[in-house]
């Protein structure tokens, strides 16, 4: 049995925290170690640090770069992320990949077309909400990448055929699918939302399709702004599919 098996099993469940307390900061961290210790029926001994010097003395002493620590019985765990490995719970890499930010607004941009598809028409399920749900979705895309205009025209400059050729289209990129989703929403102006989304849609997804299946490039996807690290792949592809079969939809439909 390792030392750290031995402090696992040990029956004394009591943990000492030291965590940064002071006039003008309270440590997010430090608050959430001791909300974990306490949910897994740890005793815990808080002790505040209360001013930078104080907080540097203690990590000085301690060999550490970081604050919170949390020590069980003698022997010292580490911060939140130790925390959460020693007591089995998940934690992500710095730099991993995740689907988790595409997920999140996929779900929330389906309940708010079914939402207003209730308020409006009565029921959740119309083929307005199935309009709603890609115009909507859309729209938050756009919003995430116009956070950081100039990181995520970096990202989409690494994959999108036309902005390699014609640089400013990295900028405007954005603009373009927030505007005709807002149109699209409203359903006004489909002489000029629906041209504009079949041409990005289109564009986007040979793009995507060229550096990811064509070329065998492993890139970040600018999907959702320059700060994600979804790789580029199957949701970049959808989202721009997505766009494309609105606009073909919705041109039917005009015509």
């Amino acid at each position: 049995m390792t030392k750290m098996d031995k402090v696992r099993t040990d029956m004394a469940k009591k943990a000492v925290l030291y965590r940064m307390v002071m006039p003008s900061h309270t440590c997010p961290w430090g608050l959430k170690a001791r909300y974990l210790l306490k949910s897994q029926g740890y005793e815990v001994e808080d002790h505040h640090l209360k001013t930078r010097e104080e907080t540097d003395a203690f990590m000085a002493k301690h060999g550490v770069k970081t604050t919170p620590q949390v020590f069980i019985n003698g022997q010292r765990i580490g911060g939140y992320d130790d925390l959460r490995r020693f007591v089995g719970k998940p934690v992500r890499e710095p730099g991993s990949t995740s689907y988790i930010p595409v997920i999140a607004l996929f779900a929330m941009t389906a309940l708010a077309a079914l939402a207003a598809s209730t308020a409006a028409f009565g029921t959740p399920f119309t083929i307005q909400a199935g309009e709603w749900f890609i115009a909507f979705s859309m729209i938050m895309l756009a919003m995430l990448k116009l956070q950081d205009v100039e990181k995520f025209s970096a990202m989409f400059l690494n994959y999108d055929l036309l902005s390699k050729r014609w640089v400013p289209y990295a900028s405007l990129y954005p603009f373009l699918e927030g505007g005709a989703g807002v149109l699209m929403a409203a359903g006004v102006l489909n002489w000029l939302s629906v041209p504009v989304a079949l041409f990005i849609g289109a564009e986007g997804a040979i793009s995507v399709f060229k550096a990811v299946y064509v070329d065998k490039r492993e890139l970040k996807c600018a999907c959702v702004g320059g700060s994600s690290n979804v790789p580029l792949g199957f949701v970049s592809l959808t989202e721009n599919l997505m766009m494309a079969a609105m606009a073909v939809w919705m041109a039917r439909m005009w015509f």
